[in-house]
């Protein structure tokens, strides 16, 4: 059964508690009423945002006058008097510290009215704007709100960022601003801009703390002049949990001008790319209608010589029952230059969440992976059926939905212990994973009774053998908000 390609829609912004926005004020007036810390601390941050700060405080506290007399950037001017209305003329934002809501209603309303936004310190409802934490690397700027829900996580989050965010990134978002007007001045195509920047960052993220000089701008021009090709990038998906993506499968779905994916990629994956993608489903699953290989093969060559930046999304890795080989041949033939980003294999994800080792000492000496499905969807006839006998094998069968039952069959009639402990996980790692623990000569028909309805993986080994037992003294579990079906033995 054969399908066609088709292009899905961007998925819209969910909703917003607020809106985070920046304000250039370098020059603009900036108008403070209240002279203790709180107001200081505000003071402070207008301050280096480049505001004329002036401050209205008929008694302002120490703090305040030491900032007024070394401000960070902006000039702070104190005036020890009570706030008016005129003093709100032409200010470009509003800061008060009040005694009580009637005051602030008041300043807020005389605020509105000179057409200011206004900001009343730690009373949310009279403010159209609100101070969140900050990551300071100016001039790239984190901001970091919880919409005043609880302040001290936003602030646990900015603590855990300033740690990722090299304090050296500053340095190079600053020659960011400088390169980018002779970079426009170059009338680059669209995909050599976007090139210059990539590899830009790339540079940034591999020496953070150097000082970016004019021979890095240089190297960064000579192939963004020329560079205008297309590419193809096969990227590993993972399991289905999109926090198991892996860094560099973040930055090619950042990246990609188009993202070909299959059926069985979980759908939050895609939120990591851009919005501008195109996005196109072009369904491999098997059993079911599909897209063919040579249209897809087709689709991909003929974006990447139109110079988009291909990225083949495909479930685990693309390198495990993937058929990234026949890719990868057809890229080469068309001279496309391409290149794979492993993911994480759907065994390990399966293994990890029922926290079992693969491989565990004196259990296990080796692993293998196999396939239930051939390419004609029956079961292939090339299995090593002594190899799955081993005991002491553990054994991974991907896309063995259809074919269980005569594998299992024909791995017992070959030597393999009908009271092998085994396990089917479907859609493993995902919030609605669901587990199946049998002998496996049991779970077949465990399978048949509750037919799996996203991607399935069954593993066999004596590694499983606790799990199994536990299981079948459990036999409904929640942990992990996984639903565990299990097999009690007779």
């Amino acid at each position: 059964m054969n399908r066609a390609p088709s292009e899905i829609q961007s998925t819209r912004i969910g909703p917003l508690s607020r809106l985070p926005v920046f304000f250039a004020l370098e020059h603009k007036r900036a108008v403070v009423v209240g002279g203790g810390e709180p107001a200081a601390w505000k003071a402070e941050l207008l301050s280096a945002a480049g505001s004329r700060v002036e401050v209205f405080a008929p008694a302002p506290g120490e703090a305040m006058i030491a900032l007024a007399d070394a401000p960070p950037r902006g000039p702070i001017v104190i005036h020890q008097r009570l706030w008016a209305a005129d003093d709100l003329t032409d200010a470009a934002i509003a800061v008060a510290d009040c005694a009580d809501d009637q005051e602030a209603a008041r300043f807020t309303t005389a605020a509105r009215q000179a057409g200011v936004p206004v900001n009343v310190i730690d009373r949310p409802a009279f403010c159209d704007f609100s101070f969140g934490a900050i990551v300071n690397r100016s001039p790239l700027v984190i901001g970091i709100s919880t919409d005043g829900a609880a302040p001290v996580f936003g602030q646990a989050i900015r603590a855990k960022i300033e740690a990722l965010i090299p304090k050296g990134f500053s340095r190079w978002a600053e020659a960011a601003q400088a390169w980018r007007p002779r970079v426009q001045k170059l009338a680059l195509p669209f995909r050599s801009r976007r090139s210059f920047w990539e590899q830009f960052t790339a540079r940034a993220v591999a020496a953070p703390d150097r000082t970016p000089t004019e021979a890095d701008l240089d190297a960064l021009l000579t192939p963004a002049a020329t560079h205008d090709a297309g590419s193809v990038v096969l990227v590993g998906a993972g399991p289905g949990n999109p926090e198991l993506l892996t860094l560099r499968a973040v930055r090619a779905l950042q990246s990609a001008d188009v993202i070909l994916f299959d059926d069985l990629v979980a759908t939050d994956i895609l939120d990591f790319a851009r919005r501008e993608a195109k996005k196109m489903l072009v369904g491999k699953t098997g059993h079911a209608a599909s897209c063919r290989q040579d249209d897809i093969n087709a689709l991909m060559i003929s974006l990447a010589k139109a110079g988009r930046r291909v990225v083949r999304l495909k479930g685990g890795d693309p390198m495990i029952f993937g058929r990234a080989d026949e890719e990868i041949a057809t890229c080469r033939a068309a001279g496309i230059a391409v290149e794979v980003v492993p993911g994480i294999t759907t065994a390990q994800g399966a293994a990890s969440r029922l926290l079992v080792s693969l491989t565990r000492r004196g259990q296990a000496r080796r692993v293998q992976y196999i396939t239930g499905h051939g390419r004609d969807g029956k079961l292939p006839a090339d299995i090593d059926w002594n190899s799955l006998a081993d005991p002491a094998v553990t054994t991974v069968i991907y896309m063995p939905a259809k074919t269980l039952p005569e594998l299992v069959a024909t791995a017992c009639n070959a030597g393999l212990d009908p009271a092998t402990p085994a396990v089917a996980v479907e859609r493993a790692t995902r919030t609605d994973e669901r587990v199946t623990a049998a002998t496996i000569a049991e779970l077949p028909a465990r399978l048949a009774a509750e037919p799996p309805s996203g991607p399935v993986v069954v593993m066999i080994g004596r590694v499983f053998a606790d799990y199994v037992e536990t299981a079948a003294k459990e036999p409904v579990s929640g942990r992990d908000d996984r639903e565990l079906r299990t097999s009690r033995r007779p």
